[in-house]
């Protein structure tokens, strides 16, 4: 036995013995790394994810209307069940968010594992490529070219390449060999030079990062909603014409109890308008017979004056980190604009003046009317009050404050339908007779979501998660990197070789046809004989 094998074979007498357990600290570390950034594993997270936002989907959240009549009629096992494993709030239960943590660091480790090998094709693509390689790539023909030069041969193969928009990148190489006597021995003191060219064009190299871009965009918009969960909040608003608030309600679910708090916000807002731009004007104001819903809101900030703005369905209004949005709409009938006819009891021309919502006008002899309320389907409560029976446009009437010159303030109804004079709501007063003539159909209030992202999480995980998630998904299955090779050899026989060979990472189908085309053409400019061909099963 040789000392260099006896040292190999026993282990000097102060070397580190290993635990007799077998325990490798750095085995283990790179088995847990190779497992979180195996794709399988990040697939397995993605079905689970999908799985539990399908049961976020069917069963009713907590923070959506409608939650307490639905947590009412589920059983008492079903409460217990669904509380225990967070499903009433799924979104936002730890698990929920853990996956999407151990997915994010699933994306982030198989970038880093794979990342190197997908740079290795842009920065250092393959320029040379052998024929016995050529032969075994997805697809590749063989010629063998009389009558021409390797140098001819290499000139139209490029122009061809440039035409079919892969611009060749050339490697031209001189082989040299010994001649063979006839004996079959060398002969040292002849020797033979072949020339060969290896033409290389590509196209779509940076396909090779598609995948890392959709990681991006993926961790991009769980940091968005990870930022906007953290530091934000949602809360619906009701806005009526008139009402003004610098805080408004937030609800806190457990289950079936609410907690109701106020969140105090820097500005005063205030409702100035609402209306609801309708298909027919005569019909109803419900969802089908809607164009948009519009609330003009007036924001009273002590840094920075007021400010009016106009939310409309698919118009938010972005102030200061927070974003009205129109929510929903509360579909008790109203009017946004009256038109009020005046009829002088002591005769003389009837005045017909519009009056907006909280608005007043003025008569000609001075007489001030105030529009205080509308009521679409007037009746008298138990009280005696003037009410509304639905909220359906059936016996409408505006309800008006009447100064005279020099007079006292009255109350006067204005009916839409005709109303004996000898009823004393109906009658005469302020020296006329009044009637509501004409109004535009509007709601009693419309509820605006007014969510608060500092940090513009939301806009962050939508527009450049979102958007870039699409993007970056169609960038990498609508488009390919393509790549097409041939070696040029010449032959001992004068002859000219020619091994055309190509490979894309995807799309097969697609490149094949492309290689076909090239293929063709160089089969009728060189005029070589074919020998082989191999096509993608």
């Amino acid at each position: 036995m040789s000392v260099n094998e006896e040292s190999i074979k026993s282990s000097p007498p102060n070397a580190p013995a290993k635990a007799a357990s077998g325990f490798n600290l750095m085995s283990y570390v790179e088995s847990v790394l190779k497992f979180m950034s195996a794709v399988r594993f990040g697939v397995s997270l993605l079905v689970i994810l999908t799985i539990l936002s399908i049961i976020g989907m069917l069963v009713i959240q907590q923070n959506v209307d409608g939650f307490d009549s639905y947590y009412a009629s589920l059983t008492p096992a079903e409460k217990t069940v669904y509380g225990a494993l967070g499903i009433f709030d799924i979104y936002h239960a730890w698990y929920y968010n853990l996956l999407l943590l151990v997915l994010s660091l699933n994306i982030v480790l198989a970038s880093i594992e794979r990342f190197p090998s997908a740079w290795s094709y842009i920065r250092t693509p393959k320029k040379t490529a052998t024929a016995v390689w050529l032969k075994q790539q997805q697809v590749s023909s063989e010629y063998v070219v009389s009558g021409a030069t390797s140098e001819s041969v290499t000139d139209k193969l490029r122009g061809l390449f440039n035409r079919g928009g892969f611009e060749p990148e050339v490697t031209e190489t001189v082989t040299k060999s010994y001649a063979v006597d006839a004996t079959g021995k060398k002969d040292f003191s002849r020797t033979i030079e072949s020339k060969q060219a290896v033409l290389f064009g590509e196209r779509g190299k940076y396909n090779r990062l598609g995948a890392y871009i959709v990681h991006v965009t993926l961790l991009t918009l769980f940091l968005g909603h990870a930022v906007a969960l953290m530091t934000g909040f949602d809360a619906d608003v009701r806005m009526i014409p008139g009402d003004s608030s610098d805080q408004i309600e937030m609800i806190r679910f457990n289950l079936d109890k609410r907690e109701r708090f106020a969140v105090q916000l820097p500005f005063t807002v205030t409702c100035t308008d609402v209306q609801q731009k309708l298909i027919d004007p005569s019909a109803a104001i419900d969802v089908t017979n809607t164009l948009d819903w519009r609330t003009q809101i007036r924001i009273d900030d002590p840094d920075y004056g007021a400010t009016i703005a106009d939310v409309s369905m698919n118009k938010p209004f972005h102030y200061r980190g927070f974003r009205f949005f129109q929510a929903q709409t509360v579909p008790i009938g109203n009017a946004r604009e009256i038109m009020i006819q005046a009829v002088p009891v002591n005769g003389g021309e009837p005045q017909s003046v519009s009056i907006m919502r909280l608005g007043s006008t003025t008569l000609a002899d001075g007489t001030v009317i105030e529009y205080d309320q509308f009521l679409p389907d007037f009746t008298f409560n138990q009280n005696g009050e003037p009410d509304t029976r639905s909220g359906d446009y059936n016996n409408p009437a505006a309800v008006l404050s009447v100064t005279p010159p020099g007079g006292e303030r009255q109350r006067v109804y204005a009916f839409g339908s005709t109303v004996p004079d000898n009823i004393p709501i109906s009658a005469p007063k302020a020296g006329y007779k009044w009637r509501l003539n004409e109004f535009e159909k509007a709601p009693f209030a419309h509820i605006l979501s007014i969510k608060y992202d500092p940090y513009n999480g939301a806009f962050i995980a939508w527009y450049f998660g979102g958007i870039g998630l699409m993007g970056a998904l169609v960038y990498v299955f609508f488009f390919s990197h393509r790549r097409i090779w041939a070696n040029v050899e010449e032959q001992a026989d004068g002859t000219v070789k020619v091994v055309l060979g190509g490979h894309t990472n995807r799309n097969h189908k697609a490149f094949e046809d492309v290689f076909n085309k090239i293929d063709a053409q160089v089969a009728r400019d060189l005029g070589g004989e074919r020998r082989e061909s191999k096509d993608p099963e």
